[in-house]
């Protein structure tokens, strides 16, 4: 049972194909659920990593990979589609990219790292979850919410910069600590 996070992982990463065949064909009501349903599964491999001690090497990896998978895959539809500006998409690709490179520096320097989301990285992921559920729901049942998104594409915007800056900060702070 100790691969059940895993599998769930999985499940999300597949999620990813199904989430951009229904953005392409405007199956916002679709699309919406399969986002909440891919949501749930993140939050329930977590569950079930740290309640049973299923924590995993290949998990650590395959988590935030299907997290940034269904995010990305729903920014580039919904910036396709008229719904998110291109500006911020480059932004939150750019902040994505910019970790991986910082993690792949840290490593190549330092050796084996762990990595752990900030709490302005956690905050900027439920900031960029919130806008594709406010986005899709609007869609999706024909809500009018403008200047909520409006809102939140400045909150996803902001929480983007901060937590790629801070993820920064903490990179060149660790390679102070580690040159002294």
């Amino acid at each position: 049972m100790s691969y059940l996070p895993n599998i769930i992982t999985l499940f999300r990463i597949g999620m990813a194909p199904l989430l951009l065949l229904l953005f392409k064909d405007h199956q916002y009501v679709l699309a919406f659920y399969v986002f909440i349903i891919a949501g749930l599964s993140d939050a329930l491999d977590g569950f079930i990593a740290k309640r049973f001690g299923y924590v995993s090497q290949l998990g650590a990896i395959l988590d935030p990979l299907a997290d940034k998978l269904l995010v990305v895959t729903s920014y580039v539809m919904l910036t396709l589609d008229g719904h998110v500006p291109f500006w911020l998409l480059l932004t939150v690709v750019f902040r994505d990219l910019l970790i991986v490179a910082g993690y792949l520096i840290q490593v190549s320097m330092f050796g084996a790292t762990q990595m752990r989301p900030s709490y302005p990285s956690k905050l900027n992921t439920f900031m960029q979850i919130l806008l594709v559920v406010v986005i899709l729901g609007t869609q999706a049942f024909n809500l009018s919410m403008a200047v909520w998104i409006e809102i939140l594409i400045f909150a996803v915007f902001l929480t983007t910069v901060v937590s790629g800056l801070h993820y920064l900060w903490l990179w060149l702070a660790k390679r102070e600590v580690v040159n002294e």
